[in-house]
Parts: structure tokens; C-alpha cells; sequence
């Protein structure tokens, strides 16, 4: 299982979505003039930060800005290679690690968990 695959799993359970970031969007989610049904499963959309906030830990991590607090949170290893292959997963081929890097991923991780 991909190493977001296992943060997903932790945090929205094993009942989500199989889509991955490379998979083209249905056509309803293309038309600008979406479904009802399309547009109410977007409310549905699990509160990600409520949700991290009530798992234990969260009082010792800064998993808001922290992508290496973030994985530790969820009980997946944050080292280099783990952020690195993330980083791939997510689209980021040319990850170094750098701070900056880091910040992208942190974020691109959160809007990636509440897409699914």
C-alpha cells in the first residue's frame, strides 16, 4: 500500500476512495455544472482537522504546519525516503526534503485527505 494509502486509511478509515491523484476526474466532476448528487457528497467531506485533532498525541506534535509531526500523528514513518515517496506519489518527482519542499508536501497531503 502506498505510503498515502496508509494515511488515508488511518485517517478516514478503510471504507475510502480508491481514486488516486493520477486518475482523471469523473465528468461530473469536470463540468462546471455539476450533479446535485456531486455537490452534496462534497458537504459530506470528512472535517480532516477535526478528525486529527481528537487522535491522541496531537497535544505533543505541531501536525498543522508540521508534515514530519503529521505522519508521526498517523503512525507512519517520516523519514526521508517516506516523505520522498510521498512527495512522488503526490506529484513532486523533484523532492530534496528542503524546508520548502516540506511545506508543500504538508500541504498538498492535507488538500489530498479532504479530496477523498
Amino acid at each position: 500500500m502506498s505510503i498515502f494509502g496508509k494515511m488515508k486509511e488511518v485517517i478516514l478509515g478503510s471504507g475510502t476512495s480508491e481514486r488516486t491523484t493520477t486518475e482523471a476526474p469523473s465528468p461530473a466532476e469536470s463540468d462546471p455544472a455539476r450533479s446535485a448528487d456531486v455537490e452534496r457528497e462534497e458537504k459530506s467531506v470528512i472535517d480532516i482537522e477535526n478528525h486529527l485533532d481528537a487522535m491522541p498525541g496531537t497535544d505533543r506534535l505541531n501536525w498543522r504546519t508540521s508534515i514530519v509531526d503529521l505522519m508521526k500523528l498517523i503512525g507512519v514513518e517520516s523519514d526521508y525516503e517516506s516523505r520522498k515517496a510521498l512527495a512522488n506519489e503526490l506529484g513532486h518527482a523533484e523532492y530534496s526534503g528542503s524546508a520548502e519542499d516540506d511545506n508543500w508536501l504538508h500541504r498538498r497531503t492535507l488538500r489530498e485527505l479532504s479530496t477523498n
